[in-house]
């Protein structure tokens, strides 16, 4: 067993909310920030959208906040909405001076729009925003000497009390233990906090912007040691993925939609969102991907059609460089042609309930971003929500942190990882065969448009899969593939317990057996 790696605070993803958290600490503290993949392969980098943030004349604060809350068909927290939307300037202009190139027009900002937003309030890197964002935090943060960058390495779970050589019951977290994916050995890391920033659970899905790491890992990780989760029924799926056999998840951004796109039937041109809402192609999320799948089941089609070539080919290039190079070498024209799309699952909305400053129900673990559950976005994330949510979250863990340091005591002495009783794996096959399992039943049962009949289904399969995945995990020894399935199975049981729970239509759930939307909103919490 390799020695233990101690700094002051560990961080467990290397994304907006990880990096600007590690950039807030790193004045002070010795910062080890841990990377499943690639240091670039988390989310953030395949952002194209934006971040939303109050900067035209005659937008305020309280249209943003209202708008948050009309998305969120009021299940969000209305403190933590404010909280955000009054961070949103000051979280761009720091990015201004890390060195984002946001997009200009006339010496201003140029601002774009998107659904569900009654202002251009969207800055942008072309249509490449979460690339230029990335690596700017990246190059920030390599340049920094006290934060140490660790790419993969996967996390297998949190350590805490109950892994003190002195065993106690206190609940602390201590670090983790984690696959080095070189070696295939156990490392432990310990620090005085922990920051969970681990993305979303997007693998959960057949269908799925998310990139292939998206398994839910820190949600899992957090219900394992005991804190509640929150309204992970909230999946939102986003309505247009490019439709491609050959290219997975490749998104086209909701501001083709935004510039004028339209989106139409294939066989007859037949323009449809506004037979379902006077908003029509600008109309949330939620609304637009049930329409498209409504379009979809009722017709047997494969796709529907996403068309701008209405707008002239030089504004198309000029606004879309990244979608018409990806697009033209697959053999597709945005200019001339439309684009065939499909919804796909895009952003989890619920997870690990924090408060405004970051905090878990677990003493000395934080955590930030997509992983959570802060009450901004409710049942339905606004566009360009997300990044946003990174920064002020990620700068208000390293906050508390910096001003509640004397209340976080050094870590004690954690037992190493147990490898006496497992051997090597002789069946990868099942592992591929469950993954698939579990990604394909989830798209079909607990998709866009649900009833109680089919997350029984989905429950009853979760249930024989646990029996066997705890049976393979407690045999084998654990490989980066066997920690993202059982993470993507625990996901996947958190989300279908959520959906079965919540009896009504609100927002990214709706069920047919439910249809109505209650009175009151009220969050669903999960209690380990």
């Amino acid at each position: 067993m390799s020695v233990p790696h101690q700094s002051d605070v560990l961080i467990i993803g290397s994304g907006a909310a990880g990096l600007t958290a590690a950039l807030n600490l790193a004045e002070r503290f010795k910062v080890t920030v841990l990377a499943k993949g690639g240091l670039a392969e988390g989310s953030t980098a395949w952002a194209q959208g934006g971040i939303a943030a109050v900067l035209e004349p005659g937008d305020t604060f309280e249209s943003h906040i209202e708008d948050t809350m009309i998305a969120g068909a009021g299940l969000n927290d209305r403190k933590t909405v404010e909280f955000v939307v009054e961070g949103a300037p000051r979280a761009i202009e720091r990015l201004i001076e890390l060195g984002v190139p946001f997009n200009k027009e006339a010496g201003d900002l140029h601002l774009t729009r998107e659904g569900g937003h009654s202002h251009r309030r969207i800055v942008h890197v072309n249509d490449a925003t979460g690339w230029a964002v990335q690596e700017a935090l990246l190059h920030a943060a390599q340049s920094h000497s006290n934060i140490t960058l660790v790419p993969d390495m996967v996390v297998i779970d949190l350590a805490t009390s109950k892994h003190e050589e002195r065993y106690s019951g206190a609940g602390n977290v201590w670090g983790v233990y984690a696959v080095n994916r070189a070696t295939g050995r156990v490392e432990l890391f310990t620090a005085n906090a922990t920051i969970l920033a681990t993305g979303g659970a997007g693998r959960t899905y057949l269908f799925s912007t998310a990139p292939r790491g998206a398994t839910g890992d820190g949600i899992a990780m957090a219900w394992r040691a005991g804190c509640r989760i929150s309204n992970m029924e909230m999946m939102q799926f986003h309505p247009t993925c490019l439709y491609n056999l050959e290219v997975k998840n490749f998104l086209i951004t909701e501001a083709v939609r935004g510039e004028g796109g339209h989106l139409l039937l294939p066989d007859n041109g037949y323009r449809f969102m506004p037979d379902f809402d006077p908003r029509a192609e600008l109309a949330p999320r939620d609304v637009v991907a049930r329409a498209i799948d409504h379009e979809i089941k009722r017709l047997g089609l494969d796709y529907v059609h996403l068309d701008i070539s209405h707008m002239g080919a030089e504004f198309v290039t000029h606004h879309f460089p990244t979608i018409y190079e990806k697009l033209i070498g697959l053999g597709i024209d945005m200019t001339r042609e439309p684009i065939p799309v499909v919804p796909a699952q895009h952003y989890t909305c619920g997870g690990i309930v924090i408060d405004l400053d970051g905090r878990t129900d677990l003493p000395g673990l934080y955590a930030a971003g997509e992983c959570t559950q802060s009450g901004l976005h409710g049942a339905n994330r606004l566009a360009s929500n997300s990044l946003l949510e990174c920064f002020v979250f990620g700068e208000a863990c390293a906050n508390h942190i910096n001003e509640h340091w004397d209340d976080l005591p050094p870590p004690p002495a954690i037992r190493p990882w147990d490898e006496s009783r497992v051997t090597d794996s002789d069946e990868e096959v099942v592992i591929k065969q469950n993954w698939t399992e579990i990604r394909r039943f989830m798209w079909n049962y607990v998709g866009i448009v649900r009833t109680t009949k089919r997350l029984e289904r989905a429950a009853h399969r979760i249930k024989m899969l646990t029996d066997e995945i705890g049976d393979y995990y407690g045999h084998f020894r654990v490989t980066p593939d066997l920690i993202e399935l059982r993470n993507l199975l625990q996901t996947a049981d958190l989300i279908v317990r959520s959906a079965l729970h919540r009896h009504e239509s609100r927002g990214l759930h709706y069920t047919l057996d439910y249809p109505e939307t209650l009175a009151v909103a009220v969050d669903t919490v999960l209690v380990p």
